[in-house]
């Protein structure tokens, strides 16, 4: 292993976690800045050994993620077979806008399939229980995986590797939006507006109560970023629109 290009990993994806989960986490729990205008899900805050637990498992997973760009990106022997490149000209800026979306959509995809099946009985205990330990999760819990479950959460990067070219800066810009959106829908707060769910185009867009709620209940709400494949497999929650409304009729 190239330990300078792991170390370098290690710090920018821990830099990212801690400097957002941090922001997160004092401006909603410590000087609770929105407490006038956004409520929180659960009335209730997390312990203070959740957030150790949740902080302790987030290093492990970033340890783990560090390895996956050395493994693919600074072995010549493996990136040569990538899609990886490094000068925009070669498929041009179209293109470069065009892959944020497909990004999107195939994370989505690919999250959904795998935390459903990480559901399974079989493997629920052996990879998702440690996640689901959280059940009232703080913005400390974006990355709070069993080290089963990181393996399988880094192996996005390489598909995308290997199923479309992506540049330096689709990464970056990728994975900076993922652990922002990931830290806030783990943060307990909601700050989507009131009717958001019931919009034609809000609908589609995931929300931290919809994680919550499959962290507190176990069952339904399995995207990331989007509900079209909760919807599509019928695995939204009933109660989804009426908690939102419940907690977002506060946010005026």
């Amino acid at each position: 292993m190239h330990w300078k290009d792991y170390f370098f990993f290690f710090q920018k994806i821990g830099s990212r976690y801690f400097i957002l989960a941090a922001a997160a986490f004092f401006a909603l729990y410590v000087f609770r800045l929105g407490k006038n205008r956004y409520r929180k899900i659960q009335a209730r805050n997390p312990r203070t050994r959740d957030y150790l637990r949740e902080m302790g498992y987030s290093v492990c997973t970033i340890s783990i993620f560090a390895m996956v760009p050395v493994v693919l990106l600074k072995n010549p022997l493996v990136v040569i077979h990538t899609s990886y490149y490094t000068r925009i000209s070669d498929y041009g800026w179209g293109y470069f806008f065009i892959a944020f979306p497909l990004l999107f959509f195939i994370h989505d995809t690919y999250f959904y399939w795998t935390h459903r099946l990480m559901h399974h009985k079989i493997l629920f205990r052996w990879f998702h229980l440690v996640h689901h330990h959280s059940t009232n999760p703080s913005p400390w819990a974006a990355y709070a995986f069993h080290p089963l479950e990181a393996i399988v959460e880094a192996g996005v990067f390489a598909v995308f590797l290997f199923t479309l070219p992506v540049h330096p800066l689709h990464i970056y810009l990728f994975f900076f939006f993922m652990i922002v959106y990931n830290v806030y829908g783990h943060s307990g707060y909601e700050f989507y507006p009131a009717g958001f769910t019931r919009h034609w185009l809000g609908k589609w867009i995931n929300t931290s109560v919809s994680h919550n709620q499959h962290h507190h209940y176990f069952k339904g709400n399995y995207g990331l970023y989007f509900t079209f494949w909760d919807r599509i497999m019928g695995t939204m929650r009933a109660d989804y629109d009426r908690d939102f409304d419940a907690i977002a009729t506060h946010n005026t």
